[in-house]
């Protein structure tokens, strides 16, 4: 079975992780809850939640575990200490040559690395800041930034890693003047053909369930949902995923 989550990680890593009793804390310095996040590592106990907690917050971050399918346990535990749900997600995942079967349009999209500064300017709109750059430099596998033009102007842009056979996306974003132009449509296709070309087979990437236009077009394109997971908050935590 495919470590899909196990994956990603590889493609947008924590800057480290933690052994911490039976559970791995990861250390994200303001990257966000994909990279600040607890998940079980071993046989746990209720009491050694504590042990997570008390990791996290000499991080200085609140504390956050990431539930996945099968760990029912561990969300009623969460639960019952007031832990919030948080963003559930679910994992998209194609073969590489479903999305190479149609080119992208013409100089639409640009694969390039190290990004260009317009770049960061594009993902600052959508609140992608240094602390998530810094989360792309840190990946050490085959990776880019592609960028995304419309009418000639730098209107979009995502990023793109590899780990084996599977090329991750992540972050992709559209300045909102230059949606429903089909410029994402182009971006995932330019991405795959990239993915390609580095020996991957398969593209996956991770959305929100309420992300009701990014979920449309995941599924235009032919990808599917290959697994999910969620988030527990602790109470009073406004970390975002």
């Amino acid at each position: 079975m495919t470590d899909w989550l196990g994956l990603m990680e590889g493609t947008w890593p924590a800057a480290a992780r933690l052994r911490v009793g039976p559970w791995i804390v990861r250390n994200g310095q303001g990257g966000g809850g994909r990279v600040s996040c607890a998940t079980a590592d071993a046989e746990w106990t209720d009491a050694d939640i504590a042990l997570a907690e008390a990791a996290h917050r000499n991080l200085g971050q609140a504390p956050m575990f990431t539930i996945r399918e099968g760990e029912d346990r561990l969300d009623a535990a969460l639960a019952a200490r007031g832990y919030a749900v948080h963003d559930p997600v679910d994992l998209f995942a194609a073969p590489v040559t479903r999305l190479t079967a149609e080119a992208p349009r013409r100089l639409s999209t640009f694969p390039i690395w190290p990004m260009l500064a317009i770049m960061r300017d594009v993902w600052s709109d959508s609140g992608i800041g240094p602390e998530r750059i810094a989360v792309m430099e840190r990946a050490e596998s085959p990776k880019t930034s592609i960028l995304g033009r419309y009418d000639d102007r730098a209107a979009g842009c995502m990023f793109v890693a590899c780990n084996g056979d599977v090329a991750f996306v992540h972050a992709l974003h559209v300045l909102p003047r230059f949606r429903r132009q089909g410029l994402a449509r182009d971006m995932m296709r330019g991405a795959a053909g990239w993915a390609a070309a580095q020996g991957a087979t398969r593209v996956a990437l991770a959305v929100t369930r309420s992300n009701d236009a990014a979920q449309a077009l995941y599924r235009a394109l032919g990808m599917e949902v290959v697994t999910h997971y969620h988030y527990r908050r602790h109470p009073g935590s406004d970390t975002a995923a």
